[in-house]
């Protein structure tokens, strides 16, 4: 994105001309608001704003956040601890801010604001920088307070529990000090947090939690339930000691924490302390402007709209104060977001909205421990706050200041026993649900909370609160009204849930989470997000078919359980036997599906005549079609270790045609640009020097990535890359619904990623850590804990298991992220069926993968070796000449295909009105494969290519170029059929374009209006050859030809323009190819002084 008036480059970095041209007035009339804070209340408002500004486009957003980090789940910070990284914890990842339009969204991390000119309406940064804006808005969150009245609170040892950075620093300083003990004053939910993120670093010898009240959350629970929760923490290995409050923490001559001296005179021996007393709210930066402040409290004044006393300047979140009030809970910072996004976009038309008192009901686990507060929950203390409704929930009547407490009747229940403590509070009639807090068992949560916010009459004896709760073990959402509120992190009701979900923008549980937010703050509310999501697609008759396509009426699975029962083995027999019109051609949808399932079953060549027609384009020629036709070459480099000799001959491959070069995310080298009757010979090298296919084109396993682990790393514990390479070695080459990635980590510093792949393993003291699940891309996934302490010996039993399970249930192109998400009780029913043979199929599945490993070829290998296969990888069947599709860019020492224009060619090529027609031989019919699929060349005439089709006894010609992206490439494209039409078409392998190949639509397209081709009258006739009927050839070619259609230099506006101005002269930058050295070779002259040396005959 552009940059902001600061003179910074953003971090996003990107142009606005990567997301198309704004007009300056369009611009210049949008407000600029800037948001101090990129915590989660930050993120949660810039979320709202981007969301209901989206058709208006009235603002641009600039964030400046104090951090380095983006915004990350603050609630969820005892996680990092599992995992260690930071960007597992983010609330969207860093795609998703440079994925905005226009210059809607700016952001500066690591960037404090220092001041604020409310004059001039600018705020100046730790950088120097001035920043303008039209609104502000401030979410500066809070400090954790420290008792600096204490002796020694500012010894080494002394930590708090706030951000990223204290976790980090609290770790690094636990390793040294580790085995001693641990302590954490402070027993509320932030206290118990840190004692439980202190444990979970498994450094300290015990921990200790010192709270100076007789129970811990005192400000949520009683002291009976307080005092449960006690004796449940200290069941799970937690020391707490009550009634201790601190009155001087020792240090050594270092000033180093040694202990910890009470105000009863006790002392506790401890190296480290974390102190969670508290918070206090950020209003400094406030205070300073001289924008008011409460003053024995803390906090930015607001008013009901979130205002502070300067005009359009407001606070939100932790660090506003609201009725002289500060919320440490993010339910309310969360509202805060929702009204003030509202109010500055909708209030034009809606009236404003306005905060109001927020619910502070909370439902947490707590070391494991379910803990629940709702309502008023203190009110047989203090008393009622506020009564409800007299008459039909209508008349909502405040309590008198100067009035007596109105009294309240506790309902209680306690069960020792399971460990389970409810305590309701009801008006003294009974007609009404106060508050309460539960623990242990706190299905009800969700239902009690509307019933008490509502007001709402009751119409059940209160006994039956109690007797009546528990119905099952499943959540059930059935009798919630809309308004209830499922997710008290982002404030979102059962309300919108439905809505997304019948107006159809979500059609998956993964959908509604990333619409709506719901699910992804504390993650407890989920059940009941996934309960009213199927409740209402089954009400809408979404029973959903999961048909492969309009010719067969069964899903993937069904197919592949139906191919290996009836052992199934061509394309003909699976329509005969399962389709819908047994003659059918099929189609781009399940042509391809069938391949892969005909390969995962049998491991048949995917280029060999029975298969040839149902593979897209890169299965078909074993290699990644890029945008200018050629083609990637992906030798397998297992576990990502490669031997120097190897190196050198992709190095001398590349070399010697022309290759573009780039190292692979899954540690692989990836040649780019090489020409189709190029394939054989660039592959014959490869193979001939001890390389093999790395079946990058296929759906099938990719890589298995991994750190050095013991093999070079004094931090690892296990053989990660040995693990690896065997992982890869028995999996390379299997088809599956998707592609598959794993990865394999030498230690909890997991820097291979395991955690983001469709398998990763984590080497343990005892073995491995088995994650499934995770993958990266559109929709990122974290993976679920499968197993735990696997033995090495056991990894490829566990992994058969799951690899195969997935193969034959999942659904076409389905990543096996969202597969266990479809799963029933997803990852909870995977381990019965794989570790615990829930099914009783764990034998079979280890003997299929088994076979199917035991079938392996190099598919490059056969295809060398193999005459018939080589003759596959011509350019044109009627001539040995060839043509370059796309002009090519040199950049950065290489050649890159030129950007593709952003407009598609709508020319109407089916309308051309030729002068003259005549026919013309233009291919042989040897050329054609008779099979059920279809088959198709390409042939040249001119300077224009031409796509020709043989299906069920019949030829069809048309362009070869796709008119969409001006690629050449219609004849690799799949053919489909409507039975019922008896309408014929090609898919183009780039976007699937469809265009109709016969009767009198021939040359539309189906899935785009605005594009067309132009077609041609075929037939075969008795000397062999098949004839078209075409005008001569400077027409054909000032019509279709190559060089005019071609993609060229300079279509497209490059992207880095304006970046590239900033990066001039900076220090340190030489050109691509030199060296820093003086007098040195450059790249050039060293590799060429190696190539002579080795007399490799290629001229570098």
């Amino acid at each position: 994105m552009p940059s902001t008036d600061t003179s910074k480059t953003p971090v996003n970095g990107h142009g606005p001309e990567e997301d198309g041209v704004q007009s300056s007035s369009e611009i210049a009339l949008r407000k600029k608001v800037v948001v101090v804070g990129l915590g989660m209340v930050g993120v949660a408002f810039i979320e709202k704003l981007l969301k209901l500004d989206a058709k208006r486009r009235e603002y641009n957003i600039v964030v400046i956040g104090e951090e380095r980090h983006l915004a990350y789940n603050r609630v969820g910070l005892t996680n990092f601890f599992q995992h260690r990284k930071v960007e597992d914890l983010y609330l969207n990842p860093k795609e998703w801010y440079a994925s905005m339009p226009d210059d809607s969204l700016n952001y500066q991390l690591n960037t404090r604001v220092t001041a604020i000119h409310p004059t001039q309406k600018i705020v100046t940064t730790s950088a120097g920088d001035e920043v303008s804006y039209d609104i502000l808005v401030l979410a500066t969150g809070s400090d954790a307070l420290l008792p600096r009245n204490t002796p020694g609170y500012d010894a080494k040892g002394v930590f708090v529990y706030r951000t990223i950075d204290d976790l980090q620093k609290l770790i690094g300083f636990a390793e040294s000090v580790k085995g001693s003990t641990g302590a954490v004053v402070g027993g509320g939910l932030l206290g118990l947090e840190a004692a439980k993120a202190m444990m979970d670093l498994e450094s300290f010898g015990s921990v200790k939690l010192l709270e100076r009240n007789k129970w811990v959350l005192s400000r949520q629970l009683d002291i009976d339930a307080g005092s449960m929760v006690v004796e449940l923490v200290r069941k799970l290995g937690l020391d707490v000691l009550l009634s201790k409050r601190v009155a001087e923490i020792e240090v050594d001559g270092d000033n180093v924490v040694k202990g910890v001296l009470f105000e009863d005179g006790a002392r506790l021996d401890c190296k480290c302390i974390m102190f969670a007393i508290g918070i206090k709210a950020r209003d400094d930066l406030a205070r300073n402007a001289e924008i008011k402040c409460s003053g024995k409290s803390g906090g930015i004044e607001v008013d009901l709209n979130l205002m502070t006393s300067e005009k359009d300047i407001y606070a939100i979140g932790e660090c506003a104060s609201w009725e002289s009030q500060t919320f440490g809970l993010i339910a309310p910072g969360i509202e805060m977001a929702d009204v003030l996004a509202f109010n500055l976009t909708q209030a034009k038309a809606h009236s404003l909205r306005k905060f109001k008192s927020p619910d502070m009901s909370t439902k947490l686990k707590l070391l494991g421990v379910d803990v629940a507060s709702f309502g008023d929950f203190f009110a047989d203390r203090d008393g009622l706050k506020e009564t409800p409704a007299r008459k039909h929930g209508s008349k909502k009547e405040g309590v008198e200041t100067n009035s007596p407490p109105v009294p309240v009747q506790a309902l209680t229940y306690k069960d020792p026993f399971q460990s389970v403590y409810k305590k309701y509070l009801f008006t003294m009639d009974g007609k009404y649900l106060v508050g309460g807090m539960m623990i242990g068992d706190t299905k009800d949560y969700v239902k009690l909370v509307p019933i008490v916010k509502n007001r709402t009459a009751l119409e059940v004896p209160p006994s039956q609160f109690i007797l009546g709760a528990s119905k099952g073990e499943d959540e059930d959402a059935s009798d919630l009204t809309n308004d209830t509120q499922i997710c008290s992190c982002h404030n979102v009701s059962k309300g919108d849930l439905v809505n997304v979900v019948k107006d159809g923008t979500c059609k998956s549980i993964g959908d509604v989470k990333s619409c709506t937010k719901a699910g992804t703050g504390c993650g407890g509310c989920m059940p009941l997000v996934q309960s009213i999501f199927n409740t209402e697609m089954k009400a809408m008759g979404s029973e959903i078919l999961n048909h492969l396509c309009p010719h067969f009426a069964y899903s993937r699975a069904d197919l592949f359980h139906i191919i290996y029962v009836k052992k199934l083995k061509t394309f003909s027999e699976v329509m005969k036997e399962c389709g819908k019109e047994p003659e059918s051609l099929g189609c781009e949808v399940c042509k391809p599906t069938l391949g892969s399932i005909l390969a995962s079953l049998y491991n048949q060549h995917v280029i060999d005549k029975p298969l040839h027609g149902l593979q897209d384009t890169n299965d078909k020629f074993l290699a990644n079609i890029q945008r200018n036709g050629t083609f990637s070459v992906i030798p397998r480099v297992a576990g990502g270790e490669i031997t120097p000799e190897k190196l050198i001959v992709i190095g001398t491959v590349a070399k010697k045609y022309g290759l573009y070069c780039k190292i692979t995310g899954g540690q692989r080298i990836d040649m780019f640009g090489a020409k189709k009757q190029d394939l054989v010979e660039i592959w014959t090298e490869l193979v001939n020097a001890g390389m093999e296919s790395g079946h990058a084109y296929a759906k099938s396993l990719r890589t298995v990535k991994s750190c050095v682990g013991t093999t070079w790393c004094r931090f690892g514990i296990g053989d990660s890359v040995g693990m690896a390479v065997r992982l890869e070695e028995r999996y390379k080459s299997i088809r599956s619904p998707h592609k598959i990635k794993g990865g394999v980590s030498g230690c909890v510093r997991e820097c291979a990623e395991a955690q983001n792949k469709d398998f990763g393993l984590i080497a343990t003291e005892k073995g491995f850590n088995v994650f499934v699940g995770g993958n990266g891309g559109a929709k990122p996934r974290h993976s679920d804990l499968l197993a735990k302490d696997v033995p090495p010996d056991d990894v490829v039993p566990v992994l058969d298991r799951y690899l195969m399970f997935y193969i034959r249930t999942a659904d076409k192109l389905q990543r096996t992220a969202r597969w266990i998400e479809q799963l029933p009780d997803g990852i909870k029913y995977l381990r019965q069926v794989i570790l615990e043979d829930k099914l009783g199929i764990c034998a079979e599945l280890e003997k299929q993968m088994n076979d199917l490993v035991g079938t392996f070829f190099c598919e490059w290998t056969e295809v060398i070796n193999d005459p018939i296969r080589r003759k596959i990888f011509q350019q044109f069947s009627n001539t040995a000449e060839t043509i370059d599709n796309m002009e090519k860019v040199e950049e950065r020492g290489q050649k890159r295909p030129a950007y593709w224009p952003k407009v598609s060619t709508t020319e109407d090529f089916r309308g051309t009105k030729w002068t003259q027609l005549t026919w013309q031989p233009m291919t042989e019919t040897s050329h054609f494969v008779d099979t059920p699929t279809g088959s198709s060349v390409n042939v040249k005439r001119g300077d224009t290519q031409l796509a020709i089709f043989k299906i069920k006894e019949k030829y069809y010609a048309t362009q070869q170029m796709c008119p969409h992206k001006r690629t050449f490439a219609l004849s690799e494209g799949l053919i489909g059929d409507d039975m019922a039409s008896s309408k014929l078409w090609v898919s183009c392998p780039y976007h699937k374009k469809n265009f109709t190949l016969n009767g009198a639509d021939a040359g539309t397209c189906t899935n785009d209006s605005e594009l067309s081709i132009a077609a041609f009258e075929v037939e075969a006739r008795d000397d062999g050859w098949v004839y078209l009927k075409l005008p001569p050839v400077d027409e054909l070619d000032s019509r279709l030809g190559t060089e005019k259609w071609m993609v060229k230099k300079g279509e497209a506006q490059e992207p880095f323009t304006r970046l590239d101005e900033k990066l001039k002269g900076l220090k340190g930058r030489k050109p691509f190819g030199a060296s820093h050295l003086a007098g040195a070779m450059g790249e050039k002259a060293a590799a060429r002084k190696i190539g002579v040396a080795g007399q490799d005959g290629v001229d570098w």
